[in-house]
Parts: C-alpha cells; sequence; structure tokens
C-alpha cells in the first residue's frame, strides 16, 4: 500500500484499492478529535468481492495444501516482522485507539506471542488412529481446513483480536475476509501488509474497511463464507448469529461481559494484602480506560473491608494521570470516541438517580498539557452503593466506570451468587487469603476465565471465552485452533469383500 495512498485499505486477492462506490471515512484520534487517517468506506460490493478471492485462493489456490511446516513457518515471520515494526505499531494503536503506549507495545508483544504459539501448536496436531476392532480396518480422524473464514473484529484491542482469529486460521489452513472496527482499523490494515511481506499468497488475506452494516452483515450471511468469528457487542452479535443461520455456518462469538471482582475480608487482613487488592480492583476496572471485554466492573466486596477499601480506591482512582497515550508519564489515555462518552455519562446519570453514591469521578476532567481539550476523556468513576436493579450494574458500561455492591460478612453463598447474577459470564476475580476457599468460589463462578489474587492476565495457551450470553466457542488455546478446522473420520477397509445384503 503506498505511503500517500490513504484511501487504499481495501485488500482484495493481494491488491490494495479504494472502495467500489468511491466512499471514505475519517479516522479520529481520540486524544484530540482531529484526524488520524483516511480510509476506504466498503460497502457489500466490497465485501461479496472479498469473499471471491477468499473463495478462489481457498478452493484452488495453494495454502490450505501447503505441509504444515511451512503454513507455520509463515506464522513465525510474522511474529518476527512485528517484533521488528514494535514500536511503530504500538504508537499505530496507541493513536488509534486513546490507549497509552506501553499499552501498545504489550498489545504488539501478545500479537507477536499468539502467532508463535498457534505455529508451534498446529505443527504439534495431528490425527488420531480409531480403533475398529479389527486389523482389516484403518480407521482415523483428521482435522481439515474450514474454508473461508468472515472475522468481525472490536475497536478497543483491534490487533489483538484481529491476531486470535488470523493466527488460528492461517495456521489451519484457511482463507478469510477481515473487517477491522470502522473506528479503530489502523493496526488491522498494518497487519494486512505484514502478511504479504511474509509471503502469503494473494487471495487468502482480504481485509475490507467499512461500517458492520452493510460489510458485516454481508459476510455474515454471505453463501460463500464457512465461518463467521465475531467479538463484539451483544446485539451485534445475535444479529451475526441470526444472519449466519440462514447458511448453517459455523459461528464463533465473544460478546463481551459484566465482570465480577469478589474480595474477601481475609484478603485484607494485612497492609500487604489490602494494598494488593486495591491495586489489582484499580487495574481490574480502569485499564485503558475500562473500554475492556474482561474490565472487573463489578466490585462485590465483604461488607466488613467495604468502607475502608472503597476510601483508598476512590483516593487512588483520582490520581490516575489522564491524558494522550503518548505523552510519558500517562496512566489512562481517553475513551475511542464522543458516542463512547456519552454513553458512559448517561450511565453515570442514570446509576446516581437509582441511588448510587459517587465516590469520585463522574465527569469530564479539565484540559491540561497532556489532555487536549477536544479528547473523549472521561475521570475514572467509583459509584457506591449500587445493587444489581441498576442499569450500570447490568449493563456492560466499557468505560470508567467501578461500581460497588456488598455481600454478608462471612456469608460465601452470597458473594457468589452476586458474582453469578449476570446475563454474561466473560471472566471475574477472587481474592482471598484463604485458598480452599479461593479454589471453592472460583469453581462455582459461571464465568469463562477466572483469576485468583489477580485480574486481567491471559496465555495463549488457554482458552478465552465465555458463558451465557458473553457468547459461543473459544479463542486461544487447542479449542481455539480447532475452531477453524472441520473433523473428518476416514475409514478404510484393507480386506474388503462383497456385503450380500439383498439377496438379488
Amino acid at each position: 500500500m503506498a505511503d500517500n495512498a490513504i484511501t487504499e485499505t481495501i485488500h482484495i486477492d493481494g491488491e490494495w484499492r479504494t472502495a467500489a462506490a468511491g466512499g471514505t471515512r475519517d479516522i479520529l484520534d481520540p486524544a484530540d478529535a482531529t484526524v488520524l487517517a483516511v480510509v476506504a468506506e466498503g460497502g457489500a460490493a466490497d465485501a461479496d468481492a472479498a469473499v471471491a478471492a477468499a473463495r478462489r485462493a481457498f478452493d484452488t489456490g495453494p495454502w490450505p495444501r501447503t505441509p504444515v511446516a511451512e503454513r507455520a513457518a509463515l506464522l513465525r515471520r510474522v511474529a518476527e516482522l512485528l517484533q521488528r515494526d514494535r514500536e511503530e505499531i504500538a504508537l499505530l494503536e496507541s493513536r488509534d485507539t486513546g490507549k497509552t503506549l506501553e499499552e501498545g507495545r504489550v498489545d504488539v508483544d501478545d500479537v507477536t506471542a499468539a502467532f508463535r504459539y498457534f505455529a508451534d501448536l498446529v505443527t504439534g496436531t495431528t490425527g488420531r488412529v480409531v480403533d475398529a476392532g479389527s486389523p482389516d480396518v484403518h480407521s482415523v480422524v483428521v482435522h481439515e481446513p474450514v474454508g473461508v473464514c468472515a472475522m468481525i473484529t472490536p475497536w478497543n484491542y483491534p490487533l489483538l483480536q484481529a491476531s486470535w482469529k488470523v493466527a488460528p486460521a492461517l495456521a489451519a489452513g484457511n482463507t478469510f475476509v477481515i473487517k477491522p472496527s470502522e473506528i479503530t482499523p489502523m493496526s488491522t490494515v498494518r497487519l494486512l501488509g505484514l502478511l504479504a511481506e511474509a509471503g502469503l499468497p494473494a487471495g487468502v488475506a482480504n481485509l475490507v474497511t467499512g461500517a458492520g452494516d452493510p460489510v458485516g452483515a454481508r459476510l455474515s450471511e454471505h453463501p460463500d463464507v464457512d465461518l463467521v468469528s465475531f467479538t463484539g457487542g451483544l446485539l451485534s452479535g445475535v444479529k451475526v448469529a441470526q444472519a449466519a443461520a440462514v447458511t448453517v455456518k459455523k459461528v464463533a462469538l465473544e460478546l463481551g461481559g459484566k465482570n465480577p471482582n469478589v474480595v474477601f475480608a481475609d484478603a485484607c487482613a494485612t497492609e500487604e494484602g489490602f494494598d494488593l487488592a486495591v491495586d489489582q480492583a484499580l487495574n481490574a476496572a480502569f485499564i485503558h480506560s475500562g473500554q475492556v471485554c474482561s474490565a472487573g466492573a463489578r466490585l462485590i466486596v465483604e461488607e466488613s473491608v467495604r468502607e475502608r477499601f472503597v476510601t483508598e480506591l476512590a483516593d487512588r482512582a483520582r490520581r490516575i494521570r489522564l491524558g494522550r497515550g503518548t505523552e510519558k508519564g500517562v496512566e489512562c489515555g481517553p475513551l475511542v470516541s464522543a458516542e463512547q462518552l456519552a454513553k458512559v455519562e448517561a450511565y453515570v446519570a442514570s446509576a446516581l438517580a437509582e441511588g448510587a453514591v459517587l465516590r469520585c469521578g463522574g465527569e469530564r476532567p479539565e484540559p491540561s498539557a497532556v489532555r487536549p481539550a477536544g479528547g473523549w476523556f472521561y475521570s475514572p468513576t467509583v459509584l457506591d452503593r449500587c445493587h444489581r436493579d441498576m442499569r450500570v450494574v447490568r449493563e456492560e458500561t466499557f468505560g470508567p466506570l467501578l461500581t460497588v455492591e456488598t455481600f454478608p460478612d462471612g456469608d460465601e453463598d452470597a458473594a457468589v451468587a452476586l458474582a453469578n447474577d449476570t446475563e454474561y459470564g466473560l471472566a471475574g476475580g477472587v481474592f482471598s487469603a484463604d485458598t480452599a476457599r479461593a479454589r471453592r468460589v472460583a469453581s462455582r463462578l459461571r464465568h469463562g476465565t477466572v483469576w485468583i489474587n489477580d485480574y486481567h492476565p491471559y496465555l495463549p495457551q488457554a482458552e478465552w471465552g465465555g458463558f451465557g450470553r458473553s457468547g459461543t466457542g473459544r479463542e486461544l488455546g487447542p479449542h481455539g485452533l480447532a475452531e477453524y478446522q472441520e473433523t473428518k473420520h476416514v475409514y478404510e477397509n484393507l480386506r474388503p469383500e462383497p456385503v450380500r445384503w439383498f439377496a438379488g
């Protein structure tokens, strides 16, 4: 893609191009609302062209038939290129999403790890021989690529979420069309360039920038797409599943969460434990301004330590340094868009109207040298005395909002009931000095990932996904690769004889 052709962000069959209808979209810097880039605004025609290219590449191209070792080698080359361009990509991710530059660096490293993990995993993945009970039968179960995959990714972790789909899909031998969020597409555009540089054949990886409707909608319903992998909001995910159901294609959905962070009083019995739990509660709720699907936005704390815990938490939240993510010393950036800022403000207003107590935040901060006046900044906010009937407790806010609920002293059952009282089930945390209690509670939580005395780390070799309305399927781990594979049984009769079932 030419440096001066900034509207050529659609990648089809190995070529960069503008949108078929000629449309463009301004990508805004969330720190000051200025234009960061101009990208192509694709439509249904672009989606159709991309699917056609991916279909040809799968049906007649070399990639699905490329030996596993060669596919793994290409993934490792992509990992090397990501590290080569680490600073540049981290800066791009920071400016596009508003997150800090250090968070951008972490994202690039995590993406690198995902490509390396799936390269290693697919190399060691083989079929299995099935004992048919006869020496005259050779029976094996093998794994083959699904086919053409449509990938629809979110705005908060655009490069990371793309890698969780792209790496296993390529490892398995699939072709794909990816649609990044129309708000933050730039790092995905860059990733497609790295795939081409690494030597991926034309047509295997295709990208269409544009809105969910029409691009994502068309990909979801397209008869030549074999799998749709979507990460995003619940309502959009339901629409994707409904569209995909018509052609009975495979669907994987990661639809976010409303994640509990349960703190028992025994976790705070020592100063060291208290400091750890407060620090992790801040990390759980406010990293990337709370724009994280697994954010620990619901603090559920034992009554006897509630006041001390929340007071300290609010004091520390007030000291979080907000500003442009590229500025030195900034700990938290802006929200991603004006729409997201308005949404967060509406949630705070509704919470206060429903009886929540504001302990800190609840407003846009004053502009400063690192915080431009036009940016979409919102102060980290702690809302105390919350309960399950409040919208802010029930719904995914995707902002720097932490609600506080309490459970009676010593009532483990009440803590578990509160933590599970959500239609989502993506992630949760448990803080306790009692190892047996922590593990017992973790086993009872209906969430796909549970952290004990920690919050937010994930491993590429461990599955990620949720219960309930947090979605279906899993990313990462062996199951993350299996999502992009079909399983086939091949039964071979080594000594065939007539059956003589029919007398004639």
